[in-house]
């Protein structure tokens, strides 16, 4: 058996060489094919990965409250009060920490560059799940006397900085507000409100509110929940605290918004795994076509080989040998194009997730997949030209011109 197996194989390799243009044209279908589904995949998962990283880095269990526009006018601000409350009144709150931000040009040994400032405290960067590569927080006596000490994201440091040397210590300025480089902040790219989460400068709250904003108000803060507290339960509890404190009445429409990480990056991860499903079923679509087109050729190949087969018949071969003749050799060009689809969707899934920024997943179980559907497609279409040889009346085939 086995040997009638490798004989076939060399004849469909053969029978593949000597037509080499007219294989490729062949096979054309299923290597796009091929290439188009696991590019589709592969850059899906990407942007699923980075959606969710965004996600992440607002932290993970994590409530983010703001300020909405309703029927009274403008948004109103929260305060410290609000955020105490919700610290010390619900229950499974580990942590809540306001925010309030604005932007300035940060000024460094003859250096300028436009930043955010942000207005934080410790409790903000555990919240936020917010790592130091250099240097310590904010301590306590920092946030209430609202030192001028700051945290420096990685392209402030790279703008004003000199490279190579470590910015701890050094004293920079914030338009009109000199400070003290206390930490330099984790690499964490893009946020997900959008902002760039690493061209920041982060001080105590109240140094912001003193020296920047002029205000009190906490423009949003972050409730950090235990996972084992039912998020729902304390959700209910969070709007419950805030319409009593901001005095709405029943009926009122509430004046402020709760985002739950957990729900969005849940819903954002559905959403790109359908659309990557969707896209790639779309893509696979020109498999079809693929194999329609195998099953073209090989029927034409029967057409032109009928005297051959003939000659194969009359001398002993067996119709199941014709048959397998035929159908090894559509598997093999269904496998020559998927091993091509493979590394061309490997070169062009590389290539776009570098045009668009998103992390490179290689991904070997859709690669094996779609190798194995690009067989089977081989023996799907390639069944009916390869029963018809085997079905060809020796004597008739023979008069064949």
């Amino acid at each position: 058996m086995f040997r009638i197996f490798g004989a076939t194989l060399l004849l469909s390799l053969r029978e593949i060489r000597r037509h080499l243009l007219r294989s490729f044209l062949t096979t054309l279908g299923i290597i796009i094919g091929v290439a188009a589904v696991i590019t589709m995949v592969t850059l899906g998962k990407g942007v699923t990965a980075s959606v969710q990283d965004q996600i992440s880095s607002l932290g993970s269990n994590v409530y983010i409250i703001f300020p909405i526009r309703n029927e009274r006018g403008n948004p109103r601000p929260f305060d410290q009060a609000d955020v105490d409350a919700v610290a010390n009144q619900i229950a499974g709150v580990e942590v809540a920490a306001g925010n309030v931000s604005t932007s300035a040009t940060a000024f460094h040994n003859g250096q300028n560059w436009a930043s955010q400032v942000e207005g934080v405290n410790s409790e903000f960067l555990k919240a936020q799940s917010i790592e130091l590569t250099e240097g310590r927080p904010f301590t306590s006596a920092e946030e209430s006397a609202g030192q001028n000490v700051c945290l420096i994201g990685p392209k402030v440091v790279e703008a004003i900085f000199v490279p190579g040397t470590s910015p701890l210590g050094e004293e920079m300025r914030l338009d009109s507000v000199s400070c003290t480089v206390v930490g330099v902040l984790e690499e964490r790219g893009q946020g997900g409100g959008g902002s760039d989460e690493d061209n920041t400068v982060m001080m105590p709250l109240k140094t912001v509110q003193r020296r920047f904003t002029g205000s009190d108000d906490i423009q949003f803060f972050v409730v950090k929940y235990d996972a084992s507290y039912s998020s729902s339960g304390i959700q209910t509890s969070l709007i419950d605290l805030l319409r009593e404190r901001r005095l709405l009445q029943e009926g009122q429409d509430n004046d402020f918004n709760i985002i739950d990480t957990a729900q969005v990056n849940q819903a954002l991860g559905a959403a790109t795994g359908a659309l990557t499903a969707m896209v790639a079923v779309i893509a696979g679509i020109s498999l079809l076509v693929g194999g329609i087109g195998i099953m073209n050729i090989m029927l034409v190949s029967v057409t032109e080989r009928t005297r051959e087969i003939g000659i194969r018949l009359a001398i002993g071969a067996l119709a199941k040998e014709v048959q397998l003749q035929f159908l090894t050799e559509a598997v093999v060009l269904c496998c020559l194009g998927g091993l091509v689809g493979i590394a061309l969707a490997f070169g062009m899934s590389f290539g776009l997730a570098s045009a668009i920024d998103v992390p490179f997943l290689f991904d070997p179980m859709i690669n094996i997949l779609s190798f194995l559907f690009s067989a089977v497609m081989g023996i799907i279409f390639g069944y009916y030209p390869a029963r018809r040889a085997s079905k060809l009346d020796p004597i008739e085939a023979l008069r064949h011109e």
